[in-house]
Protein backbone atom coordinates (compact mmCIF):
# COMPACT_ATOMS: atom_id res chain seq x y z
CA UNK A 1 0.00 0.00 0.00
CA UNK A 2 1.34 3.54 -0.75
CA UNK A 3 1.33 6.22 1.75
CA UNK A 4 1.44 9.61 1.58
CA UNK A 5 2.57 12.08 3.92
CA UNK A 6 0.24 15.00 2.75
CA UNK A 7 -0.99 18.46 3.51
CA UNK A 8 -3.82 19.07 2.38
CA UNK A 9 -3.49 23.40 1.82
CA UNK A 10 -0.07 22.54 -0.20
CA UNK A 11 -0.95 22.20 -3.89
CA UNK A 12 2.01 20.16 -4.80
CA UNK A 13 1.01 17.41 -2.27
CA UNK A 14 -2.94 17.99 -3.57
CA UNK A 15 -1.53 17.19 -7.20
CA UNK A 16 0.25 14.16 -6.04
CA UNK A 17 -2.78 12.62 -4.12
CA UNK A 18 -5.02 13.03 -7.54
CA UNK A 19 -2.01 11.19 -9.40
CA UNK A 20 -2.07 9.02 -6.81
CA UNK A 21 -6.11 8.08 -6.75
CA UNK A 22 -6.07 7.90 -10.32
CA UNK A 23 -3.45 4.83 -10.66
CA UNK A 24 -6.09 3.07 -8.89
CA UNK A 25 -3.78 1.54 -6.44
CA UNK A 26 -4.32 1.38 -2.77
CA UNK A 27 -3.08 4.50 -0.07
CA UNK A 28 -3.31 5.77 2.67
CA UNK A 29 -2.81 9.62 3.58
CA UNK A 30 -1.11 10.49 6.71
CA UNK A 31 -1.92 14.12 8.23
CA UNK A 32 1.75 14.52 9.31
CA UNK A 33 0.47 17.99 10.20
CA UNK A 34 -1.82 16.63 12.92
CA UNK A 35 -0.05 13.65 13.69
CA UNK A 36 3.33 14.01 13.21
CA UNK A 37 5.91 11.10 13.33
CA UNK A 38 7.46 9.39 15.85
CA UNK A 39 10.94 9.92 15.98
CA UNK A 40 12.28 6.29 15.08
CA UNK A 41 9.68 6.30 11.73
CA UNK A 42 10.94 10.00 10.66
CA UNK A 43 14.34 8.74 10.83
CA UNK A 44 12.96 5.91 8.59
CA UNK A 45 11.78 7.89 6.19
CA UNK A 46 14.80 9.68 5.97
CA UNK A 47 16.52 6.36 5.82
CA UNK A 48 14.36 5.24 2.83
CA UNK A 49 14.53 9.18 0.81
CA UNK A 50 18.31 8.46 1.33
CA UNK A 51 18.80 11.57 2.14
CA UNK A 52 20.29 13.16 5.16
CA UNK A 53 17.59 14.92 7.29
CA UNK A 54 19.03 18.46 6.80
CA UNK A 55 17.41 17.92 3.10
CA UNK A 56 13.97 16.74 4.02
CA UNK A 57 14.01 20.38 6.14
CA UNK A 58 11.98 23.48 4.58
CA UNK A 59 14.38 25.89 5.05
CA UNK A 60 12.76 28.37 3.66
CA UNK A 61 9.61 28.00 6.31
CA UNK A 62 9.62 31.05 9.09
CA UNK A 63 9.90 28.37 12.18
CA UNK A 64 13.25 27.39 10.70
CA UNK A 65 14.68 30.65 9.95
CA UNK A 66 13.54 32.51 13.17
CA UNK A 67 14.66 29.52 15.54
CA UNK A 68 16.74 26.97 13.22
CA UNK A 69 18.62 28.65 10.72
CA UNK A 70 21.78 29.51 12.26
CA UNK A 71 21.84 26.85 14.94
CA UNK A 72 24.65 24.12 14.79
CA UNK A 73 22.31 20.65 14.94
CA UNK A 74 23.21 17.32 14.73
CA UNK A 75 20.75 15.05 12.68
CA UNK A 76 18.93 14.02 15.64
CA UNK A 77 18.18 17.36 16.98
CA UNK A 78 17.17 18.61 13.22
CA UNK A 79 15.15 15.37 12.96
CA UNK A 80 13.79 16.42 16.74
CA UNK A 81 13.09 20.13 15.20
CA UNK A 82 10.69 18.51 12.54
CA UNK A 83 8.79 16.50 15.53
CA UNK A 84 8.27 19.60 17.05
CA UNK A 85 7.16 21.63 14.10
CA UNK A 86 5.47 19.41 11.42
CA UNK A 87 5.56 22.07 9.02
CA UNK A 88 9.17 22.13 8.52
CA UNK A 89 8.96 18.59 6.90
CA UNK A 90 8.94 18.56 2.90
CA UNK A 91 6.37 17.41 1.45
CA UNK A 92 4.19 15.31 0.29
CA UNK A 93 6.57 12.58 0.89
CA UNK A 94 5.33 9.04 -0.69
CA UNK A 95 5.98 5.46 0.40
CA UNK A 96 5.57 2.69 -1.58
CA UNK A 97 7.47 -0.98 -1.45
CA UNK A 98 9.67 0.14 1.38
CA UNK A 99 11.50 2.85 -0.47
CA UNK A 100 10.38 6.84 -0.88
CA UNK A 101 10.47 9.50 -2.54
CA UNK A 102 9.64 13.26 -2.35
CA UNK A 103 6.52 13.78 -4.70
CA UNK A 104 6.82 17.19 -5.91
CA UNK A 105 7.48 15.66 -9.39
CA UNK A 106 4.49 14.05 -11.09
CA UNK A 107 6.34 12.88 -13.83
CA UNK A 108 9.35 10.84 -11.46
CA UNK A 109 6.24 9.89 -8.89
CA UNK A 110 4.26 8.09 -11.73
CA UNK A 111 7.41 5.95 -12.92
CA UNK A 112 7.99 5.46 -8.92
CA UNK A 113 4.53 3.91 -7.98
CA UNK A 114 4.14 2.01 -11.26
Amino acid sequence: MIQIYHNARCGKSRNCVALIEESNKQYEIVNYLATPPSFETLTEIIKKLNFKPLQLVRQKEKIWVENFKDKVMNDDEIIQAMIDNPILIERPIVLYNDKAIIGRDLENLSAFIS
